[in-house]
């Protein structure tokens, strides 16, 4: 049985290029298992981004097992982790997910600023991403770039999201956007704030316990942090 702790996952190279016709027919082979996605590219474009060291490339030994490349859009404000393939014998074993999550650090590390999406019709693509802390959004949340959505033209269902406006196919739409760990960050870091009548508490009991001098204290302490209704948990037990 195959194991993913046993294939190497990283981002493509040179060396690579040898690869491209068979990711190629894999791309091709998986979109008309699916009977929807995006068909195969040209050599010439996977060629591109394994040269311009925008993909990641898994391999069992010597044998090609999944892919996945790096796109951007609208002037870098947006990426896109593109053509995700796993090889049918390499499936099920979670190689999937660590494409996908190896596709992630590169899309962070290339474009530490842009938001990264994707438009998905597979339910384990959908549960990797919301792993990696994308979220469904509606198609207007994502790029405007007409040549990403030209992309989609080579899909079976092109004309669905032509005749909806390109508000809606059978794709559903994720993102991840970076604005969105900062503001998590800034409020977990955020002192957190105590009631009044919580802190005269605690002042009542260190009053009783301390003595009168130092009640005093912790008295002048509450006064110095106080503001408005609420005063910030400064001093401890």
């Amino acid at each position: 049985m195959k194991k993913v702790e046993n294939i190497v996952v990283a981002a493509a190279s040179l060396a690579h290029l040898k690869y491209v016709g068979q990711i190629n027919d894999s791309i091709d082979a998986a979109s008309k298992e699916r009977g929807t996605g995006i068909a195969r590219r040209s050599d010439e474009y996977i060629t591109t981004k394994i040269m311009e060291g925008k993909a990641i490339i898994a391999l069992d030994g010597e044998d090609f097992a999944g892919f996945c490349y790096v796109e951007s859009w609208g002037h870098n404000r947006f990426v896109a982790n593109s053509g995700l393939i796993v090889v049918n014998t390499y499936r099920g074993i979670g190689l999937a997910r660590e494409i996908k999550r190896k596709a992630f650090e590169l899309s962070r590390k290339k474009f530490p600023d842009a938001k990264i999406f994707g438009l998905t019709t597979g339910l384990a693509v959908m549960k990797i991403n919301h792993e990696l802390g994308y979220r469904p959004v509606t198609f207007s949340e994502l790029t405007t770039d007409e040549d990403f959505w030209k992309g989609c033209q080579s899909c079976v269902n092109y004309d669905i999201l032509t005749r909806t406006g390109r508000s809606k196919c059978l794709c559903t739409g994720m993102l991840f956007d970076p604005a969105w760990e900062a503001e998590k960050a800034k409020k977990e870091t955020k002192p957190k704030k105590v009631s009044l009548m919580e802190m005269i508490g605690k002042l009542k009991n260190k009053s009783n316990s301390n003595g009168k001098d130092s009640g005093f204290k912790m008295f002048k302490k509450l006064k110095q942090n106080m503001s408005d209704d609420t005063v910030r948990q400064s001093f401890q037990d």
